[in-house]
């Protein structure tokens, strides 16, 4: 009766289950398959059985398939549909190629020339003696250059400003404005260079390298003067000689570690003991022979085993398909597990579906795993390539941005256009940009500022504004923070990270300790990190939040010198190249995943430069004078991009989703910062939004939002200048040894400090200073609030002593020390007297419950040694449970001799 039920009830289910499948519809934006199951509609017609049943790419089903009026037909047998914009840009996105067909050549505006191939580049690279059009149309039939009277003529033609000449800098390539037959009775000054430490070797061309990498076989300066006059040293016979000409033993080739710096002794091994691949057998005596050998009734193998007479011609699979849960595949010998594609062996025999996902380089964006197989989608923004299968941006016109010594230039990635943005600049090296606005910032490096420009208006030197003008020496780096509107940059001379304001008004050093050449930047104002290289002794790179908090090390090892880096925002990667190494390297941004994508001395031969867009990754390279572009999953496919510069260094790529708009909590919040208001970096559940700084010489007051002049304390008996509204005083104190910080000044109470000094003469002399916080001595603070006093100083004489200084201070001018300590007392105080008291009360209900025990129990011991042995020397006297009262123990015998005497034992 109750199995009818179930069954009943189990038909009904199904009933149900099939009723509603058969009722289901799909989404608007979804594709109703044959079998009824829903697919989105960007998977049908895209070359791929996305249903199963064949269904979502039947010809008929791909006919009907319309496209959106932002959208252009592919046509053809998969009739697909591209973004309009994708049209014409000299790059096939249909598989058919039906988009790059009927194009009209793109027009040249009046500024622009008119290659040979169809290219348009700026009029100012026609006859400049670099060839700019591909087809090298920009420099035939040039007539003589001739300079105007406002510009100097290098020997190599070049003309430049006569304002750089006889400066100290080498603004010609061949430094002919600096030769002392063009400079006349004028003397170049000296430019301010910087001075190489007792651990860098300066090179001929004037930069700073490590001294270890003097004669490593590698050139590391830009005139290679490192690796002039070094004498090559000779291995012996039984050593390896690295690719860097260093030796090591020979032992080392070849043994899976890397002892050479350039990873050159682990190139090009084979183990030659190996005996793996289906046409190879390895008999159970340790030879290797063919396959072709087994099972043909000769003895190949000494032992024997490659004729065992009950495997050869026998086929396994005959008998439940081996045990294999998908293929069984028979062999000469015994038969093996075979799975389809998109799963792998678990074990010997069965299989599971594959994680295609688990592998970064499976798709560019987003991976969606399925059973037997995978498929990739793209971000917001994006949409796959048919012919590339891969993301492709969509939006405004992506350039490259770069700049090129004298001047930064702009170029579209198909090289159609090729253009001139900001001229006769001094020597710019770094670059980034506010795309929303359009406003571009880049640093001179001679000029030794930072500036800022709109991009429509940057050929006129009048519009160029600067940011940072004084305290800089070596702005290699600058990142700018499009969502909370900030600039951070990086001084490898002062060895520096600070941020300033857009408008350059306000600044803040961020980090100045355990840094030793920090060079690129990079910020992500979304999660509110930066991320920094530094090429000192030992190389890193560092991240941290925005605010200067939470610092940490990602990359210490198996890095020399990291030059450029470029952030992934979509796929949250860090990239970057090693000049010493000459890797690309990329990693995620939580330290993890770390991998080389390029290691190549032609290729990577000194990369300054790096940024990521869609697929690629693109890089400068001075020595090769060239922009080049690689796959950012895979490192292959490298291609020149521009040629022929001089001296490439930073560069960006401009679209408009290379920065997405967020979320600025300073501007929503109202934040009330007196000074700066930075985002703080987005760490657990409820971090906070920002947080409010102060310039160098200032600290937050109690509020956290306003600030107070900050005094050091000196770690020793010195004078002491105190920032006052006051008129200043000088104070002589003897201070004892202690670590130097920074104590708030409150400029609206002061403190009277006693010190009395006994002398021979007993001499008293009085002094007022503003109230602050001594290191070491002990001081007693009063939290009430009292009047303002007068602070009391005894100028000790030689031979005197000075006691301990008794303070009393307003609660409102207790240092954030005192605060932190008396909020910690507090914190501990309500933790442990809670404790205290449970364990008390645990305590003494443990009495309780021992008192009434032992007064249930009387126990009585026995002293004689038989008792003590088998009866744990006591017995019981119960109260209540026990009519007789008491209960002796069994007696037990010592000895067998005595069981046998005694017949009470034999009773018991």
């Amino acid at each position: 009766m109750k199995f009818s039920c179930f069954a009943s009830l189990f038909i009904l289910i199904s009933c149900f289950v099939l009723q509603t499948d058969a009722l289901m519809t799909c989404g608007a934006s979804q594709f109703q398959c044959g079998q009824g199951r829903c697919i989105t509609v960007r998977w049908v017609c895209d070359g791929t059985d996305d249903c199963g049943d064949g269904t979502d790419e039947l010809p008929g089903t791909c006919a009907t398939k319309t496209c959106k009026p932002t959208e252009f037909s592919c046509a053809g047998r998969q009739n697909q549909c591209i973004p309009s914009v994708w049209r014409c840009d000299g790059q096939a996105d249909c598989e058919n190629g039906a988009d790059e067909e009927r194009c009209v050549a793109k027009q040249c505006t009046m500024s622009e020339f008119r290659c040979g191939n169809g290219q348009c580049v700026s009029l100012s690279f026609v006859c400049d003696d670099e060839a700019d059009c591909e087809d090298g149309s920009d420099e035939d039939s040039c007539p003589p250059v001739t300079c105007n009277s406002a510009s100097f003529q290098c020997n190599n033609t070049v003309c430049l400003p006569r304002l750089w000449v006889c400066d100290g800098d080498d603004d010609c390539a061949d430094g002919s404005d600096e030769w002392p037959e063009n400079c006349g009775t004028k003397t170049p000054p000296s430019a301010p260079t910087y001075r190489c430490s007792s651990l860098e070797w300066r090179c001929g061309s004037g930069e700073c390298i490590h001294v270890n990498w003097k004669c490593d076989g590698g050139a590391d300066c830009l005139d290679q003067s490192d690796e002039a006059d070094c004498v090559r040293p000779t291995c012996r016979p039984d050593e390896f000689e690295c690719g860097d000409g260093t030796c090591i033993h020979g032992s080392h080739q070849c043994d899976y570690h890397y002892d050479c710096r350039d990873m050159s002794d682990e190139m090009g091994c084979v183990n030659v003991t190996r005996c793996e691949g289906p046409t190879m057998f390895k008999c159970h005596s340790g030879e290797c022979i063919s396959m072709e050998k087994v099972c043909n009734k000769q003895r190949d193998c000494r032992d024997w085993s490659d004729e065992p007479l009950r495997e050869c011609y026998s086929n396994e699979c005959l008998y439940s398909n081996g045990g294999c849960s998908h293929i069984c595949k028979d062999l000469k010998i015994g038969y093996e597990c075979l799975c389809p594609p998109g799963f792998s062996l678990s074990d010997e025999k069965h299989c599971e579906d594959i994680d295609e996902c688990a592998n970064a380089e499976t798709c560019s964006q987003i991976c969606i795993n399925q059973l037997g197989s995978y498929k990739c989608e793209c971000e917001e923004g994006y949409q796959v390539d048919p012919a590339t299968k891969a993301c492709k941006a969509i939006g405004t016109v992506a350039y490259l941005f770069f700049t090129n010594r004298h001047e930064v230039r702009k170029m579209t990635l198909d090289k159609s256009e090729y253009a001139r943005v900001i001229p006769r600049l001094k020597s710019v090296v770094a670059l980034d940009m506010n795309m929303a606005t359009k406003e571009i910032y880049w640093s001179d490096i001679s000029q030794k500022k930072i500036y800022r420009v709109l991009m429509d208006s940057a050929d006129d030197a009048a519009n160029h504004h600067v940011v940072i003008g004084n305290d800089i020496d070596a702005p290699e780096g600058i990142a700018f923070d499009w969502i909370h509107g900030n600039l951070y940059w990086t001084d490898g001379i002062r060895r520096t990270v600070s941020v300033v304001t857009a408008d350059g008004s306000r600044r803040k050093t961020l980090f100045h300790r355990d840094l030793s050449k920090p060079r690129a930047i990079v910020v992500d104002p979304h999660s509110n990190f930066l991320y920094w290289t530094d090429w000192g002794n030992p190389a890193k790179i560092e991240k941290a939040g925005l605010n200067g908090g939470d610092r940490t090390a990602l990359i210490t090892d198996n890095i020399e010198w990291p030059n450029g880096m470029a952030i992934d925002l979509l796929n949250q990667r860090l990239y970057w190249v090693d000049s010493k190494l000459h890797t690309l390297s990329s990693i995620d941004v939580q330290g993890g995943g770390r991998r080389t994508l390029i290691m190549n001395e032609h290729q990577l031969s000194h990369p300054l430069g790096i940024t990521v867009f869609e697929e690629k990754v693109f890089w400068t390279d001075v020595i090769k004078s060239a922009i080049l572009s690689a796959n950012r999953l895979t490192g292959e496919d490298i291609v020149p991009v521009a040629e022929h510069l001089s001296s490439p260094e930073g560069i960006i790529l401009f679209h408009n989703l290379k920065q997405p708009a967020g979320r600025d909590w300073c501007q929503v919040s109202n934040a009330g910062c007196e000074f700066m208001c930075l985002a703080a970096p987005q760490v657990g559940r409820h971090p906070p939004k920002y947080t409010c700084v102060c310039p160098d010489d200032m600290m937050l007051a109690r509020d956290m939002r306003t600030c107070v002049p900050a005094v050091p304390t000196t770690a020793s008996a010195e004078q002491l200048h105190i920032p006052t509204t006051t008129p200043r005083l000088t104070l002589v104190l003897p201070i004892p040894t202690a670590t130097p910080r920074l104590t708030p000044v409150l400029s609206r109470t002061t403190v009277q400090t006693t010190a009395r000094t006994t002398t021979k003469t007993n001499e008293r002399t009085t002094a007022r200073t503003i109230a602050r916080t001594m290191a070491r001595p002990r001081v007693r603070t009063s939290t009430q609030r009292m009047p303002p006093v007068i602070t009391n100083i005894y100028k000790s004489a030689p031979h005197t002593t000075i006691p301990p200084l008794i303070t009393t201070t307003d609660a409102r001018a207790t240092s954030p020390a005192a605060v932190s300590a008396s909020r910690t007392t507090s914190v501990g105080l309500y933790i442990i007297f809670p404790l205290t008291i449970v364990i008390l009360l645990g305590g003494f209900v443990w009495l309780l419950w021992r008192t009434y025990k032992m007064n249930s129990v009387k126990t009585m011991y026995f002293h004689n040694p038989v008792y003590q042995r088998t009866t744990e020397d006591r017995v019981h006297i119960w109260r209540r449970h026990s009519s007789e009262g008491y209960s002796y123990p069994k007696r037990q015998a010592v000895r067998l001799e005595e069981e046998t005497e005694n017949p009470t034992f034999a009773e018991n």
